[in-house]
C-alpha cells in the first residue's frame, strides 16, 4: 500500500488492518478517493496481511517449550505475548522480573509476580 492510500485510511479513521479488511464495502466507497476496485484491492491485501502475521504468530508459538506451555494459569494468548517477546521456556520466563511480564502481557503486578513464581517453582522443588 503506497503512502498516500495510507494517509487516506488514517484520515477516515481506519487504524488497523482488521478495520480495512472487515469493515462493510459501502463505508470504504464512500471515500472520494476509492472505487470499488481499489477497495478490493486494499481489502483482500489486509486480510494477506493479517493471515501472514497469524501464521508468523503461530510459527512463533509453536517455537515455546512445552515446560512453559505447561505452566499453569497460562492461557494461549498468554502463551503467544511471550513467545512475540521471545521468551520461550519456562526459565526464561522464570528470569523476568515484574516489571518486565507486566510490559509484555499487560498484566497486573500481583498477576505478574504469581507467574513468575509458578515458573520459579521447580528451582526450589529439584533443589530438594
Amino acid at each position: 500500500m503506497d503512502e498516500e492510500i495510507a494517509n487516506i485510511l488514517i484520515e477516515e479513521g481506519f487504524t488497523n488492518l482488521e478495520e480495512v479488511a472487515y469493515v462493510p464495502i459501502q463505508e470504504m466507497l464512500d471515500i472520494q478517493s476509492f472505487d470499488e476496485d481499489t477497495v478490493n484491492e486494499l481489502r483482500a491485501r489486509a486480510k494477506d496481511a493479517m493471515l501472514t502475521m497469524e501464521i508468523a504468530r503461530e510459527e512463533n508459538v509453536e517455537a515455546v517449550s512445552q515446560d512453559l506451555r505447561d505452566l499453569e494459569g497460562l492461557t494461549p494468548e498468554l502463551i503467544a505475548k511471550l513467545a512475540d517477546a521471545g521468551v520461550r521456556a519456562r526459565d526464561d520466563l522464570a528470569d523476568l522480573a515484574v516489571d518486565e511480564l507486566t510490559d509484555i502481557t499487560g498484566q497486573s503486578e500481583d498477576d505478574a509476580r504469581a507467574l513468575i513464581l509458578k515458573a520459579r517453582e521447580h528451582w526450589f522443588v529439584d533443589q530438594e
